[in-house]
């Protein structure tokens, strides 16, 4: 069975917190089903989640995720630890463990401010629900490795928000260069990666003529040299 599918989520931390993007393509098999697909979403207040594998599945693990953090707040007065946050994540893909076995796997980036450290943080998981936190940067999804690879390259400690926004958008491009499944941005469409981030102010969502500005720049930079 075919079934749409996202794909690549990068996340990035600064000095101020953590970035996360995603580009906006859904494939079924060797067909686009969608080229405006949103898969970077709020959790709660203070961290995002970005989804990739199969994408209906996906989207209502997010919407029943972000339930429950709202519910435990609701109940308990506070919000939920970003630690916790990231393990009722991990019980949930555990959960979706006998999909997954049938080729329907949902596999999210999960990435959040967090207030005790006062730092932002990412985690990332494995099909069978596995929990682990990554340093600096991290990507999944089918252009994941490409992804990874460039930001490896071009990150550096103590980077700030506009520039952990530009290394999110400069890793999607390369990613969507070497991976037919990643969707490069689309400026005839005006289709631009959604862009999150995450400070000790809450999480919000770039306005697109922002997120264009920074695309615009990252393709006249690639027109003089392709390779980044």
């Amino acid at each position: 069975m075919e079934a749409p599918h996202g794909t690549t989520i990068v996340a990035v931390t600064h000095k101020s917190g953590v970035v996360m993007a995603g580009d906006r393509r859904a494939t079924m098999g060797n067909v686009i089903a969608q080229r405006d697909i949103e898969k970077v979403f709020p959790a709660d207040e203070y961290s995002v989640v970005g989804i990739a594998g199969t994408a209906g599945l996906a989207v209502e693990m997010v919407r029943l995720f972000q339930v429950e953090l709202e519910h435990f707040e609701k109940l308990e007065g506070h919000v939920l630890s970003l630690d916790g946050k990231a393990n009722r994540l991990s019980a949930m893909i555990r959960g979706n463990l006998g999909m997954a076995m049938q080729g329907l796997a949902v596999v999210p980036l999960f990435a959040g401010y967090d207030l005790d450290g006062q730092i932002g943080r990412i985690f990332s998981y494995d099909v069978t629900g596995g929990r682990y936190e990554e340093h600096s940067f991290h990507s999944v999804g089918s252009g994941s490795i490409f992804a990874r690879s460039a930001l490896k390259k071009r990150y550096s400690e103590g980077v700030d928000e506009a520039a952990a926004v530009k290394l999110c958008v400069d890793a999607l491009y390369d990613a969507a260069d070497d991976d037919s499944a990643t969707g490069g941005p689309d400026i005839s469409r005006r289709i631009w990666p959604v862009v999150m981030s995450v400070t000790d102010e809450g999480a919000r969502r770039l306005p697109d003529d922002e997120v264009g500005a920074v695309v615009q720049t990252v393709v006249a930079e690639r027109m003089t040299n392709p390779g980044g």
